[in-house]
């Protein structure tokens, strides 16, 4: 029977085959093929031994049943492979298996691989999830909508500014992975305590020689396991993927909140159910269940960084954390990222709405244009403030449009004249360099991938 969501509502099947059972067992029998290989090379173990490791390292000959059924006697999962692999090779190859390896070498080796697997499959989803935030950037770059900041109305801005704003900080999130991964993703056969003694003076050849068989660049030192400031690394980078994927959601959320609806995940009336009591409800779910999976995701940076801190050459302290949390740190990552790919590919726009918004307060978010005017103007900057500020408040006070405000002031008129007070007022020709801020985010953005 299913119990944890991963296994029948979370996740995609691309990054679930990726940490499924099979594969993990195939990655370790092929670092396995690999250090048979190299030593084959190196003369230190026959080539016909080699080539028969390598023909039987796959999970069509090595089950999982069959490693299971030996652990319960071992209680070593390595060893059971070990043993596992070694009965199913004809004549006496089996006895070269894992020659001068400790359990570590392959499990560190291994993992790289899967690590490598599963950031390809992030980065190819940011890269997808880049590409729709940046067009709904170039679409909606004239847009104008109210600008909120403490949550109230500020000044207006543009949906292409918001847009082309996450679309650099998912950028950024792809470059920590990239980065992540040259340190991250590396091919360890060190042996018990790093120093390779077991293999001799081909030690580090043989390490090198794995590493380049399996396409991995060869960790430069280590001890026993490859160092766990890497694997933080990568945890902290996930969450900090999350973090961004959490606020696009959050402000969706938000935009989409009854009195606000400027925009919001789309819904299918004819299929969809909104409540099971109210028939008139149209929830944002997906973007809720992206915020409520990034707080999971977010909390594994604290048992990574633990992780780092080891007795001496080596504890077993991080294993058992690090087979919970580096496959639901991957599938819940890819998972809510596939999640922002829907929700940005199909969202709904209210222009009504996001037109009604910005003129909500009647003129009062064109206080600071009316400000930089009167300095312009002539007027010292201090007191242009204290003027506007005056009569902001008498038009929230009085529930007026501040441009009837501001024509009253016998101090006003001397700086601007009716018309010049009627062109400030118009939220849609103040935006500054918006327009120019996303096109040179566009335009930067064809460097990216």
């Amino acid at each position: 029977m299913a119990i944890h969501p991963i296994e029948f509502r979370y996740g995609t099947p691309e990054m679930k085959k990726v940490w499924e059972a099979e594969n993990k067992l195939q990655k370790m029998l092929e670092v396995e093929a690999a250090l048979a290989e190299a030593e084959a090379q190196m003369g230190l173990v026959p080539p016909e031994a080699a080539q028969e490791i390598r023909s039987k390292a796959s999970t069509r000959y090595v089950t999982n049943e069959r490693v299971a059924e030996i652990e319960k006697e071992t209680n070593h999962d390595i060893a059971s492979i070990v043993k596992a692999l070694a009965e199913v090779c004809d004549g006496e190859a089996g006895e070269y298996v894992h020659f001068g390896a400790t359990s570590n070498d392959i499990i560190d080796s291994s993992q790289s691989l899967l690590l490598q697997e599963s950031i390809d499959i992030i980065q190819d989803k940011i890269t997808r999830l880049v590409k729709i935030v940046l067009k709904l950037a170039d679409e909606n770059k004239k847009t104008v909508c109210i600008g909120r900041t403490h949550g109230q109305h500020a000044l207006p801005t543009t949906y292409g500014m918001k847009f082309a704003l996450w679309a650099d900080e998912l950028h950024r999130q792809y470059e920590r992975l990239e980065s992540c991964k040259g340190r991250l993703c590396v091919g360890m056969m060190t042996g018990a305590v790093g120093t390779t003694a077991a293999l001799g003076e081909d030690g580090l050849k043989v390490h090198r020689k794995v590493s380049e068989i399996l396409g991995l660049p060869a960790v430069l030192i280590s001890n026993q396991v490859v160092q766990r400031d890497n694997h933080a690394e990568y945890v902290m980078s996930l969450a900090n993927l999350a973090s961004t994927l959490d606020k696009i959601a959050l402000e969706i959320r938000n935009l989409q909140r009854t009195e606000i609806k400027e925009l919001g995940e789309s819904f299918d009336p004819e299929k969809q159910v909104g409540s099971s009591t109210m028939p008139h409800k149209m929830n944002p779910i997906t973007a809720e269940r992206i915020c409520g999976v990034s707080r999971i995701i977010k909390a594994y940076p604290s048992p990574a960084l633990q992780n780092n801190a080891l007795w001496h050459e080596r504890d077993l302290t991080n294993s058992s954390s690090e087979r919970i949390m580096l496959p639901e740190a991957s599938i819940l990552t890819d998972y809510i990222l596939n999640l922002t790919i829907r929700l940005m590919e199909k969202l709904v726009f209210y222009p009504e709405n996001i037109e009604r918004n910005l003129n909500f307060t009647g003129g009062l978010i064109m206080a600071e244009r009316f400000m930089s005017e009167l300095t312009m103007k002539g007027m010292g900057r201090q007191s242009a403030y204290a003027l506007v500020r005056k009569c902001a408040l008498e038009a929230n006070q009085k529930n007026i449009n501040l441009k009837d405000v501001v024509l009253q002031q016998e101090g006003i008129k001397d700086y601007l004249s009716p018309a010049e007070v009627e062109e400030i007022m118009d939220p849609h020709t103040y935006l500054g360099s918006s327009v120019q801020i996303v096109d040179n985010v566009l335009e930067k953005s064809k460097e990216w991938f």
